[in-house]
């Protein structure tokens, strides 16, 4: 079983910064791809970054530009750098192991206009 424990976010005003971290409890993390998903109030789920174990990073045309996802796998972290935030980007932020079905508890992102 694989735990993973999103933090870092919290509310920000429109344009401002947050760095969301993603901990994973067992070291299979560092074979895994992982993914950022987000569910806005009302709405679907949606894939918002990915990065694949070899670093290839994959985005949603929503965040390109924006975002940036890393990760450090001797840490077994992942990382969403999100820079110049818009309402819009409010929301619950789920991390995942692609493919394992393992999901974070999420952590609430709010941007204020």
């Amino acid at each position: 079983q694989v735990q993973l424990a999103e933090s870092g976010g919290g509310l920000v005003q429109a344009g401002g910064s947050l760095r969301l971290s993603c901990a994973a409890s067992a070291m299979i993390f560092s074979i895994n791809a992982m993914g950022w998903y987000r569910q806005a109030p009302g709405k679907q789920r949606e894939f918002v970054a990915s990065i694949t174990s070899a670093h290839k990073t994959n985005y949603a045309d929503s965040v390109k530009g924006r975002f940036t996802i890393s990760r450090d796998n001797a840490k077994n972290t992942a990382y969403l750098q999100m820079n110049s935030l818009k309402p819009e980007d409010t929301a619950v932020y789920y991390c995942n192991m692609i493919g394992k079905g393992y999901w974070g508890q999420g952590t609430q992102v709010t941007v204020s206009s």
